[in-house]
């Protein structure tokens, strides 16, 4: 719980702002199904993230996908519109002469869980997975890349709460400790 709901509820609330579907990845069967989502299985089980964003995007059918981790409470629409929109910025999204992936970077590093990927990175995803590599980052190696720096994160508030992730209960302590603060 965040500001008194679930991070999947906060979530869902900011994604169904701007996106006309949202997919919940990683679904598996005789789970309740959640409200406003649609959910898909992974069509690799085991492969972790990079998996996941290939079931999604295989999902999708050639539209652009947003990326978010489910530890992530703080992301925003307009962030997340922001990055969506980069993808066509140079040309067609998932063309050649387009980006394959928005993916914003901090003194952090990458951050792939947050992050805007076109169909074109289906093939570069497929090669990683057969070959048993399955760190994200390693991805965005082979794809036309455009970063987003924090600089330009900033515009839509602080980056690191932005890109913020809650995977242990000390997270969370710190994350509302940073979120106290701020008010």
């Amino acid at each position: 719980m965040v500001d008194g709901r679930t991070i999947f509820d906060r979530q869902v609330s900011e994604l169904s702002q701007i996106a006309g579907e949202i997919l919940l990845v990683g679904w598996t069967a005789g789970r309740e199904p959640r409200p406003g989502v649609t959910p898909i299985a992974d069509l690799l089980p085991g492969c972790g993230p990079l998996g996941g964003l290939h079931a999604a995007l295989t999902a999708a059918r050639g539209d652009p996908v947003i990326v978010v981790a489910c530890d992530m409470p703080y992301v925003s629409a307009p962030f997340l519109a922001y990055l969506a929109g980069l993808a066509g910025r140079r040309g067609e999204p998932g063309k050649a002469d387009g980006f394959d992936a928005i993916v914003p970077q901090t003194e952090r590093g990458y951050h792939p869980l947050c992050a805007v990927y076109t169909h074109a990175v289906i093939a570069p995803i497929e090669r990683r997975l057969s070959a048993g590599h399955f760190t994200m980052t390693d991805l965005l190696a082979d794809v036309c890349l455009r970063v987003v720096a924090a600089d330009e994160i900033a515009r839509f508030g602080d980056p690191h709460r932005l890109l913020a992730n809650v995977n242990t209960p000390g997270e969370h302590e710190s994350l509302e400790a940073l979120h106290n603060h701020e008010l």
